[in-house]
């Protein structure tokens, strides 16, 4: 029989006065075993009984019937219902347990709360929707903020809220809100844009349409003075964007919302929002919208290249990757591949993040190197010749040994041909020196 057990040094009192060190001494407390969880041994927080009359914590038995089970684990008998019913008798005897052995060191656990029901985020959905109906602010935001306070409470609750279609409902709040005076109803468009940051986090949270006035509400959110709102509305954008293209222009055509992206890149708030930004970024640059090259246009107008190539000299692995998957989709204008072939760190920083971050961006460092090789028409060959000085060459045929995917191959063998023209003429120099590089500023 497993035997789970606390080891605690004893603080006991005799006659009112402290024991001395030297008689206090180790004391071993055994969980009973109807206390224990049958699926992981440990003491039941919160204790539910299942159809089959077996009684587990609500964490593993969740998380049993979340991996496609329906039988009981004890029993092994097909489960009549998979809703765990609460066993609040059990739960008291550990409570009271836990405070009878308390001077051995065991804390009471705390009474669990009652997690929402598919009824109760129904019935918030109707009162959202009437408050809505009624321009019902402090109503709304209340709701909002109920919300938000159950997602956080626990995974099932946000589970739960999500599958309920509550994003969708918090977004068409949004989006009525959004319609009036910004000012007025900043309080309740800010709680309702913290419930959707928290929502949409979720895998399964994709029903959630937007609107022209709320996107244009959600950049003003961008724009603000208000860091926790800047937050949450750049969380919002970044679960929105990859899902609809028509977003890509939506966002790209409200005044100030590219400048409020690189602003989040240029002057970080914190490093989620800044991973956040790239992100929705990434995505519009390489948005087969008719509106592409506009949006490459002005996000090279504003500096984003060589900010990018400064963040990549010491980023850590995902920054890097949406950094360079960024480059690589401004690469695929003259004018980004322009800006590219001005600045100092390009050909190094790439060279030196082929076989040093992860698959991904060694895939986008080659395609950039690619696109700048290819497109090379200066007669003393420009680009071609520093990166051969920067041991592009050898880098390449590493990379063809070790390997990567077909299409990466196809472009690493294109430039090895490129670039042999070249060798001859050009001496190599360590490719993750940076000290003989000119920066622009």
């Amino acid at each position: 029989m497993m035997i789970s057990t606390w080891r605690r040094r004893r603080a006991a009192r005799l006659a009112g006065k402290q024991r001395p060190e030297s008689e206090m001494g180790d004391i071993e407390v055994t969980i009973p075993n109807h206390f224990r969880c049958p699926v992981s041994l440990e003491l039941m927080k919160d204790p539910v009984t299942m159809s089959s009359g077996m009684t587990y914590d609500r964490e593993s038995i969740e998380k049993w019937i979340e991996a496609g089970n329906v039988t009981c684990p004890v029993t092994n008998k097909v489960l009549r219902s998979l809703d765990p019913i609460p066993n609040h008798t059990v739960r008291r005897m550990i409570q009271d347990w836990c405070v009878l052995n308390s001077s051995y060191g065991i804390e009471r656990i705390p009474t669990p709360r009652i997690p929402v029901s598919s009824e109760e985020a129904l019935e918030i959905h109707f009162k959202i929707k009437t408050a809505c109906k009624k321009g019902d602010r402090i109503g709304c935001q209340n709701l909002a903020a109920k919300i938000k306070a159950l997602a956080k409470e626990s995974e099932r609750n946000k589970s739960c809220l999500v599958a309920t279609g509550t994003a969708g409902v918090l977004s068409y709040a949004f989006e009525e809100f959004s319609k009036a005076s910004f000012e007025e109803n900043f309080a309740v468009l800010d709680e309702i844009l913290s419930g959707l940051a928290v929502l949409l986090l979720h895998d399964k949270a994709t029903n959630c349409p937007v609107s022209d006035a709320s996107i244009d509400a959600i950049v003003l959110f961008l724009k603000s003075e208000d860091l926790s709102a800047r937050r949450n509305a750049i969380l919002v954008l970044k679960e929105l964007v990859p899902l609809d293209y028509r977003k890509v222009e939506m966002l790209s055509e409200t005044e100030g919302a590219m400048e409020a992206l690189f602003k989040l890149i240029k002057a970080p708030i914190c490093h989620t929002a800044t991973k956040a930004s790239l992100t929705v970024i990434y995505h519009m640059v390489a948005s087969p919208s008719p509106a592409n090259a506009k949006i490459i246009a002005k996000f090279v107008d504003l500096g984003l290249v060589s900010l990018l190539l400064e963040m990549l000299v010491d980023a850590e692995r995902s920054l890097c990757e949406k950094a360079l998957g960024i480059l690589d989709g401004i690469c695929d204008s003259d004018q980004g591949r322009e800006e590219a072939y001005n600045h100092a760190l390009t050909i190094p920083v790439l060279i030196r993040k082929i076989h040093r971050v992860s698959d991904l961006a060694m895939k986008f460092s080659v395609s950039i190197l690619f696109k700048l090789c290819m497109d090379e028409k200066r007669e003393n060959g420009g680009v071609l010749v520093e990166a051969i000085q920067r041991n592009a060459f050898e880098k390449l045929l590493v990379l063809l040994q070790v390997g990567c995917d077909q299409r990466t191959k196809e472009k690493a063998t294109q430039l090895l041909r490129v670039l042999n023209v070249y060798r001859s003429r050009v001496d190599c120099i360590d490719s993750v020196d940076f000290k003989n590089v000119k920066r622009h500023f």
